[in-house]
């Protein structure tokens, strides 16, 4: 699966300059969809995130770096690397603004751990936005999508208002991944995720979910309905036992034994491949290191032989400290 280029240097970036409201602060703060706001902020919003794209899709960073917020530009490193390797991408693709919403805390006193923007009508909201350390003012998040080209793109941007030039917006943060991967787009492979799941292939529905859910969340912070029930699928079927943050899963294959971290999906190769990661002690060997990595694949299928069904082959990489990881990949037909 394409990588989130900036899960982890977003959160960074929104920590030092974006709004946040804790549930008891939940007045002092709002949030407009583009359909209930007048054209003319409308339109503003739309062609500040065009104008910002277009640099992106021509990779200009200096340029993209002068319409940033001071406090986000000192610390531009993250932002240009996502921009390096999506622009060869999306530098043909057709950009268009698939939705954006207006956030004001402007009447926060002081900036707060979490804030809570409810987006949509008084009764239902389309969107939860969740968004970490944010001071008060007024942002938006405008979210646009890169098509017509082999690899479209979600690309999300945080803007924030510039106070010394009226109708101007700066970026605050930038967030660029897959619409697609192995050819397809987030609704097929929740659709396939419920087959599986229908068929008690747990380990094929769960990570199908995880692909799916992927794909369709612009940012860490965003939440929907149809995201919550996304995620609600999942859970119900996860498989006993699986790596988290806080646990690894211990699995034995030909009397090794296995610390393994992590499993996700990747589709760099074509079709979608299950990741395995674990922890090895020593991986200076490459044939030893192989030989390793292949015995872990030939258990896992064994032991899941569902996964023939679900993925195109499946990678090992091997973490060892202060060393390269050791990876190959496999597909099914040649792990027997």
């Amino acid at each position: 699966m394409v990588k989130l280029s900036l899960r982890a240097s977003l959160r960074t970036l929104l920590s030092l300059t974006l709004v946040v409201c804790a549930a008891p602060l939940a007045m002092a703060v709002s949030c407009s969809t583009q359909s209930q706001l007048a054209e003319a902020d409308r339109n503003a919003l739309v062609d500040s995130a065009k104008s910002l794209a277009a640099l992106v899709q021509a990779s200009d960073i200096p340029s993209l770096k002068a319409k940033t917020l001071p406090s986000v530009a000192e610390r531009f490193d993250p932002i240009a690397a996502a921009v390096e390797s999506a622009a060869p991408l999306i530098s043909r693709a057709t950009i268009t603004v698939d939705s954006l919403y207006l956030l004001d805390s402007t009447d926060l006193k002081s900036t707060v751990d979490e804030t809570q923007f409810f987006c949509g009508g008084a009764n239902s909201h389309e969107v939860v936005l969740t968004i970490p350390n944010i001071p008060p003012g007024k942002y938006a998040l405008v979210v646009l999508h890169a098509t017509g080209v082999d690899s479209p793109q979600s690309v999300t941007f945080i803007l924030s208002a510039d106070n010394a030039a009226k109708g101007q917006w700066k970026l605050a943060g930038c967030f660029i991944h897959g619409l697609t991967t192995a050819g397809h787009d987030g609704v097929w492979y929740w659709t396939r995720a419920r087959e599986f799941a229908a068929k008690k292939q747990k380990w094929n529905a769960y990570y199908y979910y995880q692909t799916a859910i992927f794909l369709l969340t612009p940012t860490y912070f965003f939440s929907s309905p149809n995201l919550d029930k996304l995620l609600k699928e999942q859970a119900a079927i996860a498989p006993d036992g699986l790596p988290n943050g806080n646990q690894s899963m211990m699995f034995s294959a030909d009397g090794q034994n296995f610390e393994i971290t992590d499993f996700h999906t990747d589709g760099s190769l074509g079709g979608l491949d299950l990741v395995i990661e674990y922890k090895a002690q020593d991986t200076s060997d490459p044939v030893a290191a192989r030989t390793r990595n292949v015995q872990l694949m030939k258990a896992m299928l064994a032991q899941h032989p569902e996964l023939r069904e679900g993925f195109h082959g499946l990678w090992a990489f091997a973490n060892t400290p202060n060393e390269r990881p050791f990876a190959n990949e496999l597909p099914m037909a040649q792990i027997q």
